[in-house]
């Protein structure tokens, strides 16, 4: 599933083609599951002569701010993208919602698995409300941090998955601060000492900033794969420590790198680099 980085990639593409300031003047819709908040018809009717005024990220979802009080809220899930120009004016195979802009261009989104939901709504808020402070922002300070973190007894990973604890971070971008900050998956969250929760904060920004700076994480050549406008791949593949290593050498200590399971989730850790005292596990 696209994360953070992968989000406010497409966010910054979409941004950068010009996409602000179009109207829409036609939608369709060839999956109508993936307009979760009415019926394909009257999503069609309710988004046409809609403007865009704005495009912005919360979490993982892509939030289009237009006129008349309205937003468009777009969760990709697992493998949704977006396709923007004159060439996807016919759908493809896997093109699930068109929408058609005044310049004659068309943003498609593309959905392998469609999982992907478009909400069209007035009170984004209720989509967006329950969700946690964003790692990126000025507010999210080492200080909160550990004040969130502080009596918790949940494993620090699945904590940092939560979306309700901490916006935007999924499997690899946990994986990867956790081991940049020696910290290993199963500690219990509050167990960490001040040391640790600084250094986890400021690795959780670190491997974030990095993600989008090689415009997200491409893993494999397959459709089910993140690619950005254009089908352009994110090159923060070639960065990653951990994540998706299994057996290659640790760059910090040559032990090889592991796969083990946590909260059901694949996980990749260093156990020389991120040991594991058995005092600081949540049973």
């Amino acid at each position: 599933m696209p994360e953070l980085p992968e989000v406010q990639t497409l966010v910054n593409d979409l941004i950068a083609a010009g996409l602000v300031g179009r109207r829409i003047t036609q939608a369709g819709v060839y999956w109508p599951r993936t307009i979760a908040t009415s019926s394909a018809d009257a999503f069609c009717r309710q988004i046409r002569n809609r403007a865009i005024a704005r495009i912005e990220r919360r979490a993982k979802f892509i939030v289009i701010g237009l006129d008349k009080g309205q937003t468009l809220i777009v969760h990709l899930r697992m493998t949704g993208r977006f396709q923007w120009g004159d060439e996807y004016q016919s759908p493809e195979k896997h093109v699930h919602v068109t929408l058609t802009m005044d310049d004659g261009r068309v943003l498609c989104f593309h959905d392998t698995r469609k999982f992907g939901r478009f909400y069209l709504t007035q009170e984004p808020r209720t989509l967006l409300g329950g969700l946690g402070p964003e790692p990126l922002s000025p507010e999210f300070t080492a200080a909160l941090f550990k004040q969130r973190l502080a009596g918790r007894k949940r494993q620090i990973k699945p904590l940092l998955l939560d979306q309700t604890f901490l916006a935007g971070l999924g499997n690899i971008y946990v994986d990867e601060a956790l081991w940049a900050a020696r910290i290993h998956p199963l500690r219990e969250a509050g167990s960490l000492d001040s040391a640790e929760v600084a250094a986890l904060h400021a690795d959780i920004r670190h491997v974030l900033r990095q993600g989008i700076k090689y415009a997200g994480t491409t893993l494999g050549k397959g459709q089910n794969n993140f690619y950005s406008l254009g089908r352009m791949r994110g090159g923060n593949a070639n960065h990653l420590k951990v994540f998706r290593r299994t057996g290659a050498p640790c760059e910090r200590c040559r032990k090889q790198i592991k796969r083990i399971t946590v909260a059901q989730r694949s996980t990749h850790i260093c156990e020389q680099c991120q040991q594991l005292v058995l005092s600081e596990v949540r049973k």
